[in-house]
C-alpha cells in the first residue's frame, strides 16, 4: 500500500509539471515558471525510475537524483519561483539572457551543492550546513509568497489565496522536515516521507498556476479599465 501511495504521489507530481509547466509557457509565456515545473518533473521521472529498476545507489540514476534536488532546492524552488511570480506581482519581464543565465546559476549549484548530504549531516559538517542553506532559503520565499498571498486576497482571489498559503505551509514544513526531523514511524527508505513530500510539490504547481493565472485575469482587467474608459468618452 505505501509503494502505490508513493508511485501515485510521484506520478502526480510528474503530470502537474509536464502540464502546467507547458501551460505557463505556452499561455503566458513564462519560461521561469514553466522550464523550472518540467525540471521538477524530469526529477520525478528519473526518481521513479531509479525506485523501479534498481533502488541502487550506485546507480548514475541516484547521482542525477541529487543533482536535481540540489538545483531546485537551492536556485529552483526559490529564486526561479519568485521570479516568475513577480511577473504578475511586479510585472517583471525578464530578457531571455536573465532567463538563461538564472538557470545557468541553478546548474551550478545543482552540480555544485549535491554531494553534500547524508555523511555529515548530524555532525556539523558540509552537509549540516547545505542542509540549513535550503531550510533559509525556503524560509525566505515562504516570506515572499506571503506577500503573493496578499495580492491574492486584496485582488479578491480569496480562494486561490487560501490554498496558496496552506501549499506552502505544507512545502515548508516538508522543507524543514527534510534533513532534520526523519519521521520516526517511516521505514528505512522513508516512504511515508517521500510520498507526503512528492504529494506536497506537485500540488504546489498545481496552486501556484491557478493562483498566477488569478492575478493575472486581474492585472488584464485594470489593464482593460483605462481602454474602455477613453472609449467611452471618445
Amino acid at each position: 500500500m505505501r509503494e502505490a501511495l508513493f508511485l501515485l504521489a510521484d506520478l502526480w507530481m510528474i503530470f502537474v509539471g509536464y502540464f502546467y509547466g507547458w501551460k505557463f509557457i505556452r499561455r503566458y509565456g513564462n519560461y521561469l515558471l514553466g522550464l523550472e515545473l518540467m525540471v521538477v518533473a524530469t526529477s520525478g521521472s528519473n526518481f521513479l525510475l531509479w525506485s523501479l529498476l534498481s533502488g541502487d545507489s550506485g546507480s548514475p540514476m541516484y547521482a542525477i537524483a541529487y543533482f536535481f534536488d540540489a538545483f531546485s532546492r537551492s536556485v529552483g524552488i526559490t529564486l526561479i519561483l519568485i521570479m516568475g511570480l513577480m511577473k504578475v506581482t511586479h510585472r517583471y519581464k525578464p530578457s531571455v539572457g536573465v532567463d538563461v543565465a538564472v538557470f545557468g546559476v541553478a546548474v551550478v549549484a545543482g552540480l555544485f551543492l549535491r554531494p553534500f548530504h547524508g555523511a555529515d549531516l548530524h555532525t556539523g559538517g558540509s552537509a549540516f550546513w547545505v542542509a540549513v542553506f535550503y531550510v533559509v532559503v525556503n524560509l525566505l520565499t515562504a516570506v515572499f509568497l506571503g506577500y503573493f498571498v496578499k495580492r491574492l486576497w486584496d485582488a479578491g482571489a480569496r480562494w486561490p489565496a487560501i490554498w496558496t498559503g496552506l501549499v506552502t505551509a505544507a512545502g515548508t514544513t516538508i522543507a524543514i522536515t527534510y534533513d532534520f526531523f526523519p519521521l520516526p514511524f517511516d521505514d528505512a527508505n522513508r516512504t511515508i516521507f517521500y510520498t507526503a513530500a512528492l504529494a506536497t510539490w506537485g500540488t504546489q504547481g498545481f496552486v501556484y498556476f491557478r493562483a498566477y493565472r488569478a492575478l493575472h485575469e486581474r492585472n488584464a482587467t485594470l489593464d482593460a479599465a483605462p481602454a474602455r474608459a477613453t472609449e467611452t468618452l471618445a
